[in-house]
């Protein structure tokens, strides 16, 4: 079933993490949406969820009200929603591959090819992340289980793709980055199938909190792309 609520006092996305990742932990609750412009938060059960319920379980500079009554489990084109909402991600994803392609096609060399194209996918996932500082700990902590034990790894982790990322572009130290990218992508990616397999709905801190982008499979191949990037270049070089 299918609840709205109205979440009075947020005033960030980090706000909306926060609701979110309280919301979420709430036993019988499988999906949660909370939009900061409207200060509504949809929740999908497997129960009646009470308003006193999720006021208690929130800090108290937030006000709860049931805004609607509750109705069956959402219809299956909503689920299509989810794809559309991923439509920034694989659009991303093709500028990339077009920009490494067009970097190196007049002397190709697919390994040249393959450091630009993560060299780019760092810089440009790094913007997104650095355009909410503040709320992006947050959302990266709910799946992310060194940011979730270590709030600190969260709050540098946008830097850590900044470095990662001029050192492929830049050819420097290559089996470091590449080696750090096999641990950092590593833990991240243990953290998305966790939360795949227990069917979490959060959302996906890979583009920051600016763009509203839920945590599914696409997640999870975005990082397994580059893991198989990483071990493959490893490889060439050693």
């Amino acid at each position: 079933m299918e609840q709205q609520f109205k979440v009075s006092g947020m005033t960030c996305n980090g706000c909306v993490a926060s609701v979110t990742k309280k919301i979420a932990a709430i036993s019988g609750v499988s999906q949660v949406d909370v939009h900061l412009e409207t200060s509504l938060a949809n929740i999908t059960s497997n129960r009646v969820i009470a308003a006193t319920e999720l006021q208690s379980v929130l800090p108290e500079k937030y006000t709860v009200t049931s805004t609607t009554e509750t109705h069956p489990e959402a219809a299956p084109e909503e689920v299509v929603s989810k794809w559309k909402q991923l439509k920034p991600l694989f659009l991303i994803f093709a500028y990339l591959f077009v920009a490494a392609f067009l970097l190196n096609y007049k002397n190709w060399d697919w390994s040249s090819a393959m450091l630009d194209f993560m060299g780019l996918f760092y810089i440009v996932f790094s913007f997104f992340k650095l355009l909410d500082l503040k709320g992006f700990p947050d959302s990266f902590g709910m799946y992310d289980p060194l940011a979730k034990r270590v709030p600190v790894y969260g709050k540098i982790y946008p830097f850590i793709e900044v470095a990662l990322g001029l050192m492929f572009l830049m050819r420097f130290q290559l089996q470091l980055g590449l080696v750090i990218t096999l641990i950092v992508l590593g833990i991240t990616t243990v953290g998305v199938t966790k939360s795949i397999l227990d069917k979490k709905a959060i959302k996906c801190a890979c583009l920051g909190t600016t763009l509203n982008l839920p945590m599914t499979e696409a997640t999870f191949i975005e990082n397994a792309i580059m893991l198989v990037m990483a071990i493959v270049m490893l490889l060439v070089n050693l």
